[in-house]
This record gives C-alpha cells, structure tokens and sequence, in this order.
C-alpha cells in the first residue's frame, strides 16, 4: 500500500511512488493486533495532512472532552494539561478557554507552526525521554496527559509509557483515545489499518502494558468518533485507583464476543472481501450505465479503501476535499485528482461515494442540496448503502 498521506503533483505521476507493505498480526498471547513492518515515523509525521480543526464533528467532540476532563478531575489555573499529537492544537484550545495552563507535543512541523501561531504552546518533536527532561525542567509535572489518535500511531510505547509515568504527577492521569478494536471488528473497518496506526487496541494488551511500567487502568468508556472509540484513564498504580464498573464490563464484554481469539480476525477477512466485492461491483454497473461517481473526501481511510478495491480514475471521476493542502493533488497509489468541495454545486453528478464515512452524518447534511436535485450518496462501510 502507498502512505495516505503521501499526495502526488501532476509532475510526480510519472516517476515511481513508493509502496510498503501492510500486514496485520494477532499476537495470541497478549491479544494485541498490530501491523508486521513498521515506516519510519519522520517519513509520515514531519509532514501530516490531518488538520483536526477542519471538522466540525472533532471539534464538537473535543470541547466536550475537555469540559468534562476539566470538571471530572477537578482542573484550576495551576493545573498543567500536556497533548502528545497535538496537532494544530484543537483539543487544547478548549482547555485554554478553561483556563488551564497547556503544552502540546507534536512532530508534524507544519501543524506545530499552525498551534503556535494561534497561541497554543507546541513543542515540534516527538513525545521521548528527550522531550519529557525539557518540559520537567521548563513546566515541571503534568495534571493531564493527553493523546486523542495518536497512542496507536507510536511504535515504540514502551518508551512512551516510561515518560509519561515520569512526566505525571503522583495523582495525575493520562487519558487516551483511538479507535477501538471491538468496533473495528464488528462494522468491517478494514479502511482503518495503514502505516501511521501500528496498533489495534482493546483492553487486555493495555492493561498488560501499563503494569509493566507502574501505572494502572481505572476507566475506559465509549465514544462514537472515528467510528467508534474508546477513551481510556491510567494512574500510576500506587494511587491506588478502583477500577470502575464500566471498564469491568468492557473487559467482559470482549471475552464474550472473542475477541482475543484467531478465528475472529479469520471472519473478519472474510466479510472485508464479501463487502469490497459488493462496492466494486456496484460502482462498475453504475459506470456500465454511464453514470457520474464522485469521491467525498480524501481521508487516510479513503486512500486504503480506493487501493484494496483498486479503485481508480476509470471509476471516480475525481475526488473533492476542503484540506487546501490537498486540493490539485492525486491521490496516493490510484492517482485520482482532488479539487475543491465547490465543485460539486457547479457539476452534473450522479453518485457520490463517500470515503470519510465515519462523518457520514456530517457530510449527508453538507450534501442536502446534491440530493434535492436527485444524487444519491454512496456509503461503503459498515456496509454498502445507497441513499
């Protein structure tokens, strides 16, 4: 597979793009499910394309996380909120506006720029040992540890683990979120395995991981985002915290459905392969029948699904994204080019797939007027639909 984030210049089409491998692996033991080869992370973050700010969906979501974290854990002015993955800074701007002291952490230079810039304090570097001593020296401990979609990106964990357990203060909790194993499984979200996310969390694998380095999982809960998340909270463990009642029924609830066991992930395959063949032939009859088709979107999860499918220019007559930075690119591996969202109020068209499916929603209400004029809207995942 390509790297989805690595768009292509009309230029840059002739010359060889480059490709790696993507191989997803159980391990039986722990019951972590990860990727096989691991990119260089410099290739894949110094330059990210993900802008949280960009829908309304995180941004909704993120104000909410941070009142809550803020209300929950009893946060004052001299409390200090640290984001690994910060991106352009998003998520903190909403603990800022509680008046909580921040720090963000990210390696994408290009978005630390953004974040600083707007007043949110960034550190462009990755979240190591290295950059833990800067902020002990400079801002002391942290109340809050923070990582939303990034914990699943880090290779190196054990080494992650270690600062964030140095960086914490005794009573201080690091809470993350990413997309949640269980949902991946059951709603066939294939498209969510690429190169940046190196790990396919549940429970157990964690719990295993943060005993090994004193800190202790106490909660865990469920979100809707990214097609369904966990937000998980660790302490160091001689807090002693309770583990609360929801996180003992989660850990119940993934005994019953299996998930830690191979022939999961052996069905899992299967249904992928019956769900993309559903798509692929749908798409073709609809070109069979000389009908325009659209891509919504060029999201890490489009890039996948448009590369298994082998789904190309031949098919999609283009795809739009409101990312500036994308737009009069092509896509990675499918070389479909990009233009602006504004586009489709100007052309005649009569499907649109949509490849962020996980702001489905979002995007059916942006589309409203594509569908008075009788378009219809394709969504691929968990199944294929046609509204």
């Amino acid at each position: 597979m390509p790297l989805v984030n690595n768009f292509l210049t009309a230029y840059q089409l002739a010359g060889k793009e480059p490709f790696f491998p993507l191989n997803l692996c159980f391990c039986p033991d722990c019951g972590l499910v990860q990727l096989a080869e691991v990119v260089n992370p410099e290739i894949m973050f110094k330059k990210y394309l993900y802008i949280s700010s960009f829908s309304k969906t995180m941004s909704k979501h993120f104000s909410q996380l941070a009142h809550n974290i803020v209300k929950n854990f009893k946060l004052n002015k001299n409390s200090l909120v640290v984001e690994l993955g910060s991106n352009d800074g998003t998520l903190l701007e909403f603990f800022k506006k509680e008046g909580v002291k921040i720090l963000g952490v990210d390696p994408a230079s290009n978005l630390a720029k953004i974040a600083n810039a707007k007043g949110i304090e960034t550190i462009d570097d990755f979240f190591n040992q290295k950059t833990v001593e800067k902020i002990l020296k400079e801002k002391g401990r942290a109340d809050i540890i923070l990582g939303t979609n990034v914990f699943a990106h880090i290779d190196n964990l054990h080494d992650v683990v270690l600062g964030v357990k140095k960086l914490l203060k005794n009573n201080g909790v690091f809470i993350a979120e990413f997309p949640y194993l269980l949902n991946l499984i059951e709603n066939n979200e294939f498209d969510t395995v690429y190169h940046e996310h190196l790990s396919y969390f549940a429970l157990k694998p964690l719990i295993i991981l943060f005993q090994k380095f004193g800190l202790e999982l106490f909660d865990a809960e469920k979100t809707t985002v990214h097609g369904g998340s966990i937000i998980i909270y660790a302490k160091k463990n001689d807090s002693k915290p309770h583990p609360s009642q929801r996180l003992k029924n989660m850990i119940k609830e993934e005994k019953e459905k299996n998930i830690y066991s191979l022939r999961t992930y052996l069905e899992f395959a299967k249904r992928v392969k019956k769900n993309t063949t559903e798509l692929v032939t749908l798409l073709k009859n609809l070109k069979k029948r000389h009908k325009k088709i659209i891509g919504f979107g060029a999201p890490a999860k489009g890039v996948i699904l448009l590369n298994y499918c082998k789904i190309g220019p031949d098919i999609l007559a283009y795809l739009t994204d409101n990312i500036f930075y994308k737009q009069g690119l092509y896509s990675p591996g499918t070389h479909i080019q990009i233009l602006p969202e504004e586009i489709i109020a100007q052309d005649k068209i009569d499907y649109i797939l949509i490849l962020p499916w996980n702001f489905s929603k979002e995007i059916i209400q942006k589309l409203a007027p594509f569908r008075k004029k009788g378009g219809k809207i394709i969504i691929p995942i968990p199944s294929v639909t046609v509204l």
